[in-house]
């Protein structure tokens, strides 16, 4: 009997240690991790996330492989990445477009600050304000003191209401203290074609589209809005430092994860991504695209985001903005 009684403990110890180990889990990742992309192929936001997967996915081990999934505004990959499981496997490229369409859709299957963990920033390109050729301004300022002059009589291009073009010019609006007329267009393309011919006067939208159209003469850049100049447009002036000081649009990219997914993974894959944000080859890929790479701390890209949320909310409240 005493012989038993003195077995059971190392009995018992060994069963403990047993199922710790059991329920401890597996090696992540251990398998294909899905990046969710809610745009189309060959997009920035997809050229974006092509940039970093590739690396990501030599630096953690696993295949990555690019999930587009467009439609409704960039809601459909977010909805779709918000109800995964909340494991790891599915990452999700989060954007400004999520930000302003918490308020720009009346109804939402998704919350961009309560259904996801912000895991690492990857990058940012500012919008650029051009404006038709004919027109007499050179400047920010020029085009201030021209709008003042004239009250509704320019007119502004914008791939559709709530697109980042129409809700930028809106904040421009709102900071200048100006009247500009607001036509829409079915994507931002048949507004450029627009602003080319001189039908509309001025434009916002992203620097890599309209670029080319500066570079060649058919358009005329006045101003990037961002804090600081872009280094492959050094020439052009920011809207901060033409007599709006804190003006700022930007096309920005993170990666984000299902609320839920554990720490340990978060915290994985903040280190790597940041890794990979930082390496001199993707910090030029990403700058020939016209984007600046830069990293954030989860805790300080959650108060961005948020931050970013409540900016355009009160943008589309004022512009009575709506795309759906």
């Amino acid at each position: 009997m005493k012989r038993s009684i003195a077995v059971l403990p190392a009995v018992l110890a060994a069963s403990i240690a047993a199922n710790a180990a059991s329920a401890e889990p597996a090696r992540y990742p251990d398998k294909a991790i899905r990046f969710v992309v809610s745009y189309a192929v060959g997009g920035n936001a997809d050229l974006v996330a092509r940039i970093v997967a590739r690396p990501l996915s030599e630096t953690l081990g696993s295949p990555i492989v690019i999930d587009n999934r467009p439609g409704a505004g960039g809601n459909l990959g977010a909805e779709l990445g918000a109800h995964a499981p909340a494991d790891g496997y599915t990452i999700v490229l989060g954007t400004n477009t999520h930000a302003s369409n918490m308020s720009l859709y009346r109804q939402s299957r998704y919350d961009l600050v309560r259904d996801f963990t912000p895991v690492s920033f990857i990058g940012s390109t500012p919008v650029l304000l051009t404006v038709t050729p004919s027109l007499p301004v050179n400047t920010a300022q020029e085009l201030i003191a021209l709008a003042k002059a004239k009250p509704g009589q320019l007119n502004y291009a914008s791939g559709g209401s709530g697109s980042s073009g129409h809700l930028t010019m809106e904040l421009f609006k709102t900071a200048a203290g100006v009247d500009l007329v607001h036509i829409t267009y079915k994507g931002a393309g048949g507004g450029v074609n627009e602003v080319i011919s001189g039908q509309v006067q001025v434009m916002f939208s992203s620097l890599t589209s309209l670029l080319p159209h500066v570079n060649s003469g058919r358009l005329r850049g006045i101003a990037v809005a961002s804090l600081q100049r872009v280094s492959i447009v050094p020439q052009l002036p920011t809207i901060a430092e033409s007599g709006l000081p804190g003006f700022e649009a930007a096309l920005w990219n993170a990666l984000m994860v299902p609320a839920g997914t554990p720490q340990t993974i978060v915290e994985r894959l903040n280190v790597e991504t940041d890794r990979v944000v930082r390496n001199p080859e993707v910090i030029e890929q990403l700058r020939r695209q016209g984007f600046t790479a830069a990293t954030k701390t989860p805790p300080a890209l959650a108060a961005f985001i948020k931050s970013e949320v409540a900016k355009w909310a009160t943008v589309v409240r004022a512009a009575n903005a709506r795309a759906d």
